[in-house]
């Protein structure tokens, strides 16, 4: 255990309670166990890791799907713990805040970049180094949103390690003045830590609230609804990109450094 692959190799099992050559070469991420569930069924797979902090499902085409949780710190561990699998790719199918009037509930967010409000990349690259994703990837996420004939949007999402903002009135103030189209708690983590680690990645986002008006803020009632209504799709265009990926065998990454 000298080196962080020594770590990685040990510490993916551990925390998924899945070997290293259960998972796929594609993963999805998500941070809610429902859409693990959902994954399985559909596919009449095993469900791993229940009694783990982290649980995991994989197909026989070799696409997996993980719940890491919630919040950038999460984010940034299954990133380092992936480079134990070095995945051909890593889609992460999460939920956001809408920050302008032109998002609304259901809208899809293709994120050509985020804001590293979370502190936690830091630890791995300088502050003035961008979190992006990795545009092929968005390519074949953005061709599947079209092919179900839904509009999307992109823009900069702003990822911050708070959770209960919805009340500063000055922290709102800010997010209108970076002018970000949404916001999260994982995005940049997951970008930035995946260039660290050379892991080709992206990020399909579904509005799921807009916490810049009162009525706006996500409830319990409104997570049910947002839920309900979707979830299965939200699932099943990730599911179809990363599908057409592997079949394909098309690489993701073109350059390296």
């Amino acid at each position: 255990m000298k080196t962080k692959l020594d770590i990685a190799k040990n510490w993916l099992p551990r925390y998924t309670g899945t070997k290293l050559d259960e998972f796929g070469d594609y993963i999805l991420l998500t941070n809610f166990n429902n859409y693990v569930t959902k994954f399985a069924e559909k596919f009449n797979c095993e469900i791993k890791g229940i009694s783990k902090p982290m649980q995991s499902a994989t197909n026989s085409s070799g696409l997996s799907i993980i719940n890491f949780g919630i919040g950038s710190p999460n984010a940034a561990t299954i990133m380092d713990l992936l480079s134990a699998k070095k995945p051909k790719g890593v889609l992460f199918l999460g939920k956001c805040g809408g920050l302008k009037d032109s998002t609304e509930i259901g809208h899809f967010i293709l994120p050509i970049a985020a804001i590293r409000g979370e502190g936690t990349g830091n630890d791995y690259l300088p502050p003035e180094v961008p979190a992006l994703p990795s545009f092929k990837l968005h390519k074949f996420v953005s061709n599947k949103i079209v092919q179900h004939n839904l509009e999307y949007r992109t823009g900069v999402v702003y990822t911050t390690n708070r959770r209960l903002w919805e009340w500063d009135s000055k922290f709102k103030e800010y997010l209108k003045r970076l002018g970000a189209i949404g916001i999260d708690m994982e995005t940049a983590t997951l970008f930035i830590v995946g260039y660290a680690n050379q892991i080709a990645r992206g990020a399909l986002l579904l509005v799921s609230d807009l916490p810049m008006i009162p009525e706006g803020v996500k409830t319990e009632e409104l997570d049910k609804v947002v839920t309900n209504k979707f979830t299965d799709l939200h699932l099943q265009i990730g599911i179809e990109a990363m599908s057409e990926i592997g079949i394909k065998g098309e690489q993701i990454k073109h350059f390296t450094f």
